[in-house]
């Protein structure tokens, strides 16, 4: 019996993984990457118009302990957050390089007239120009959540008339286009923070405007060593298990309060 074929879409994270797991199932991957590159939201050397990627100074809030594949640890030697060299790594370790077509972009993907039958499905290819279609037996779309931006323009009434410029953060590459300037940036999302502590060294003045406020928790922990490694474990899980909610609700806004006082700066959310 022929091997199931599986079409892949995207080269990021998940279809670098998609693609490992396809291969050690025997099964027959093919993974389509529109752009030149694997890393997919993760890769910034080479930004392109229209495709979702990191801006320049983005550190990973996730420890290499925390973050690396089960089957594939990062070095001791690496730094702490980092990721798309490992990427590269994992790629060439598994050998999944030859199983990607690059510059390839999924036009479509259809049922076929005998989908009841069979459950394959129709995948229209174009590269360089030339449409191509192939007969696939499953589809794995790993195209990821952040490939469209969200930016609900309605919700900001007045927009139309505001003189200044506007922008989603997927957007952002660097402060230098920023320089001088006096910013807003609504939201306190991992990259709003970001975004807010750049932006602070070369614009004039900077707010950062949240609707509920939300809990700041630092990626380093006591001593030096990254809080996810440090508290993400058996141990914490068992204490957590026996003290009410309360208590280490308690225990953990003292603890990062002890940082900078929430209230102060308007950040305290209403929940625990």
């Amino acid at each position: 019996m022929a091997a199931q074929k599986v079409a892949i879409v995207g080269a990021g994270a998940s279809g670098l993984c998609a693609l490992k797991c396809c291969l050690d199932e025997g099964l027959e991957p093919t993974c389509f990457e529109r752009s030149r590159f694997i890393g997919g939201l993760w890769r910034f050397e080479h930004p392109e118009e229209g495709r979702a990627s990191i801006y320049r100074s983005v550190i990973i809030n996730t420890s290499k302990e925390m973050m690396c594949f089960s089957n594939f640890p990062i070095p001791e030697d690496f730094p702490n957050y980092m990721i798309m060299e490992y990427f590269r790594m994992y790629a060439q370790h598994f050998d999944l390089l030859h199983h990607i077509r690059f510059r390839t972009s999924v036009c479509r993907v259809s049922k076929r007239p005998d989908f009841a039958a069979t459950g394959q499905w129709e995948v229209v290819t174009e590269s360089e120009g030339k449409q191509e279609a192939a007969v696939f037996d499953a589809v794995l779309v790993c195209t990821g959540h952040h490939t469209e931006a969200h930016l609900p323009l309605n919700t900001f009434p007045g927009l139309e008339k505001f003189e200044g410029w506007y922008l989603h953060s997927r957007d952002y590459k660097s402060p230098q286009s920023f320089s001088g300037k006096r910013v807003v940036v609504v939201g306190s999302g991992n990259s709003g923070i970001d975004i807010a502590v750049e932006l602070s060294q070369a614009t004039e003045q900077v707010f950062l405007s949240t609707k509920r406020g939300t809990w700041v928790l630092h990626r380093v922990a006591d001593g030096g060593y990254p809080f996810d490694f440090s508290y993400l474990s058996r141990f914490t899980q068992l204490f957590q298990s026996l003290l009410p909610q309360k208590a280490i609700s308690f225990l953990l806004e003292r603890k990062l309060n002890a940082r900078f006082d929430h209230e102060l700066y308007g950040l305290r959310p209403q929940h625990r």
